[in-house]
């Protein structure tokens, strides 16, 4: 993600996604295998990889735990943790959709970046900011400013 928004520093990419720091983010090392969240003693909820290349998804599918973002969705599926995967590669070779399919069997979802437009969107941050909000709502965090479908 830092790579495709032109984003050096490690800071920059909080400030850019946020518009502001945050005390609550911590940004990891994808090459720190022993970082904190590879550890299922460490408590976390659940676990989002957005963007998902397919080469995450087939290593998280067949358990090549090599970088930090691998071993911590190893992690939330051996603990049963909700583990969501936003594949964004398109369109899929037979080899991804058995990639999924291993990683849904393991307990992941796959959540594909797929852009909604029954709510009317009127720009392109308004639908990126949906996908978004349907994502964290998938894990129960709410999210007020979100889309609510209404019976007419």
């Amino acid at each position: 993600m830092a790579e495709e928004l032109q984003i050096s520093g490690r800071n920059e990419l909080i400030q850019k996604l946020l518009g502001r720091s945050s005390q609550k983010i911590c940004q990891q090392n994808n090459s720190d295998i022993g970082a904190n969240v590879a550890s299922g003693s460490y408590g976390t909820d659940a676990m989002i990889v957005l963007p998902c290349s397919v080469g995450t998804l087939a290593r998280i599918a067949h358990g090549m735990a090599i970088q930090l973002i691998e071993r911590a969705a190893d992690v939330c599926l051996k603990e049963r943790r909700p583990l969501i995967l936003c594949v964004r590669e398109t369109p899929f070779n037979l080899i991804h959709l058995r990639n999924m399919t291993l990683a849904a069997e393991a307990g992941a979802t796959i959540f594909p970046v797929i852009p909604a437009f029954y709510f009317r969107p009127v720009s392109t941050d308004g639908i990126a900011r949906e996908f978004v909000n349907r994502v964290l709502a998938h894990v129960g965090l709410p999210q007020p400013d979100a889309y609510q479908w209404k019976d007419e």
